[in-house]
């Protein structure tokens, strides 16, 4: 049977760059991984925080049409009989539910603002994290050029890309 050989353009050995460029490419692509998993996390919390924020305003619409009814229970009563015992007692108890009411709507309003605060937070964070994964993959990208055109050029570049998408990524913890 006859042997068969299989031809390489060149060897590994022959290359330390080579390696260099491939442990590069390797760490680019764990750092990818990260920043990645990351931004879909946070993507994934300023879904859940704007959802939240959405059913805290729901609330405080009802909350405000309660209100409304109450004064508009009020003007009724004071249009068609106040002088009555009975709308007397009404209208101490419309006021008591407008107290009530106008505080709960503050509360609700205050803790929908903090969910749309949060919201619009998680994705500036999720904006950096966005730009900081593109800029890694061009890294890898540029620096896996290497091993069709030999050029040095392109794994230099492909640090300047990553290192540029590390501290993108970076700024996203600190927003």
């Amino acid at each position: 049977m006859a042997e068969l050989e299989i031809h390489h353009e060149g060897g590994h050995a022959g290359d330390p760059m080579g390696k260099r460029v491939g442990i590069l490419a390797a760490i680019l692509a764990v750092l990818l991984a990260m920043v990645t998993i990351a931004s879909h996390r946070t993507h994934t919390a300023a879904i859940m925080h704007k959802s939240s924020a959405n059913d805290a305003w729901a609330y405080y619409q009802s909350t405000r049409v309660k209100y409304h009814s109450v004064e508009l229970g009020e003007n009724l009563v004071s249009t068609l009989g106040r002088d009555s015992p009975a709308a007397a007692k009404m209208l101490e108890d419309y006021a008591g539910q407008k107290k009530k009411y106008e505080g709960q709507s503050k509360q609700i309003q205050e803790d929908a603002e903090s969910k749309d605060h949060a919201a619009e937070t998680d994705e500036q964070r999720a904006l950096r994290f966005d730009i900081g994964e593109g800029l890694l993959e061009i890294g890898l990208v540029l620096s896996s050029l290497y091993f069709i055109a030999r050029r040095k050029m392109f794994p230099v570049l492909g640090i300047i890309a990553g290192i540029t998408g590390i501290l993108f990524a970076a700024t996203g913890l600190m927003v």
